[in-house]
């Protein structure tokens, strides 16, 4: 019996080591519960935080940029209330311009070169194509400028781009397809 008694008595030290670790594991579990819990606290709080001061940051820039814009409004009214004549309103006009493109560039954008180059579709939009007696794909004219700030195009300049010259051949067949369309 002596055995048996050994035996319980290393049953009961067992039960009570796994009742012990199982409590400390118990404990161990709950903080790391609540060591996460406040990590996820913590992060949402701060990307709460970084929104607003995003959204702050846009709104400054807004107001920034519109401060800025607003004594050219300014001269526009002026220009509007006392021009008496046809070339004081032109004039004028050139001045705000200037003054417009002078504000922009100040603040980084730079117009995109397009005459006489070679069409490029990351900073071109090509509207329409025609012959000329440029080279194939060379802009032959702006309809609207592009501008950029940086690398990061603002806008596209949209653009005509040339053909290249045409050929004898393609006249004749260009005049004999306008001649049945005629008939």
């Amino acid at each position: 019996m002596s055995n048996n008694k050994k035996e319980k008595k290393a049953k009961a030290g067992e039960k009570k080591a796994q009742q012990k670790s199982s409590k400390e594991n118990d404990a161990k579990i709950k903080d790391l519960v609540d060591s996460l819990q406040r990590q996820q606290a913590d992060f949402e709080n701060y990307r709460k935080r970084v929104e607003k001061e995003k959204e702050e940051f846009r709104e400054y820039s807004k107001s920034e940029t519109i401060s800025r814009l607003l004594p050219i409004i300014d001269n526009f009214e002026l220009a509007l209330k006392h021009t008496c004549s046809k070339e004081n309103l032109i004039e004028g006009i050139k001045m705000i311009f200037s003054q417009m493109v002078s504000e922009i560039e100040s603040m980084g954008a730079k117009k995109i070169e397009a005459l006489g180059r070679m069409f490029d579709p990351y900073v071109h939009e090509a509207i329409m194509a025609d012959y000329s007696s440029k080279p194939k794909d060379t802009i032959i004219e702006e309809f609207q400028a592009g501008y950029k700030i940086g690398c990061r195009i603002i806008r596209h300049s949209k653009v005509k781009i040339s053909k290249g010259l045409k050929e004898k051949k393609e006249i004749k067949d260009i005049k004999k397809e306008n001649e049945e369309e005629d008939k």
